[in-house]
């Protein structure tokens, strides 16, 4: 005679489904330890890399209006009640505080109204392009568009003859020649762009000196030169408008001395 379990048929069952669902726990539970930030192993936890911590937002360390009645509200709470505040300082602290915040907003707004004068000063000495100027430099620049440089030498009185000497960037002489100074003021002088030898010289940077007897000595003279504006650039607050010179380089407006026609 068999032995036969009556609870086999219904016991396999269970213990399937039992499996079946420790299976899906198990499954379930790897999915959310893969998605998770820890493990579940305390070894394993204490041995993963720390994440990057994140960079804190940079915050204003200015105080602000708001800042100061806050501080000041707090002040008013923790006063001695036998002690209170005088009304007259507070209202001096107010005021003062008033007084900062005015001054904060009024160099703002002169720092944008001069940067709308550096954009006007700009747009106005934007008409000297193509024109030539006079500059405070005994140095000029000639060139196939300006085979000639015209300059004026400064005297301090009535001189029958100034010499002129004209050298090249090195200093080497290139050609000498004299003009009447008898006008005195400012006198005109314009070299040819030849040398010595009536030839015209290269292109490049030429510089202007003068000399002539003031009082029975014989004297050096300021000169200055004619240069051609090529551009305009807004330059800064500071500077204001940049002319730029045909082989000279940048000006500001400010420095120059005449504006001529041609």
């Amino acid at each position: 005679m068999s032995l036969v379990n009556p609870y086999s048929s219904q016991s396999l069952p269970q213990q399937a489904s039992a499996l079946s669902n420790t299976g899906t726990v198990s499954k379930n539970t790897v999915q959310s330890n893969t998605t998770s930030t820890t493990t579940g192993n305390p070894f394993l936890d204490g041995i993963r890399l720390p994440d990057a911590p994140e960079t804190p937002a940079a915050k204003d360390q200015m105080l602000k209006q708001e800042d100061f009645f806050a501080l000041l509200s707090q002040q008013l709470s923790m006063q001695d009640p036998f002690k209170p505040v005088d009304n007259d300082q507070m209202i001096a602290q107010m005021a003062s505080f008033s007084t900062v915040d005015g001054i904060s907003n009024l160099n703002k707004e002169i720092l944008n109204l001069n940067g709308v004068m550096s954009s006007s000063q700009a747009l106005q000495a934007s008409s000297l392009v193509g024109r030539k100027v006079l500059i405070p430099s005994d140095t000029g620049s000639i060139s196939p568009a300006s085979p000639e440089l015209k300059g004026v030498v400064s005297t301090p009185a009535a001189i029958d003859k100034i010499s002129i000497r004209i050298e090249d960037e090195s200093g080497q002489l290139i050609k000498t020649f004299d003009i009447d100074g008898s006008a005195g003021g400012n006198v005109d002088v314009t070299w040819d762009g030849l040398d010595k030898n009536g030839k015209p010289v290269v292109e490049g940077a030429y510089v202007i000196k003068a000399s002539g007897k003031v009082d029975g000595q014989s004297q050096d003279l300021p000169v200055s030169t004619y240069a051609h504006v090529t551009s305009v650039s807004l330059g800064t607050a500071a500077t204001g408008a940049i002319l730029n010179l045909r082989g000279i380089g940048g000006i500001k407006l400010t420095d120059v001395l005449a504006v001529s026609e041609s």
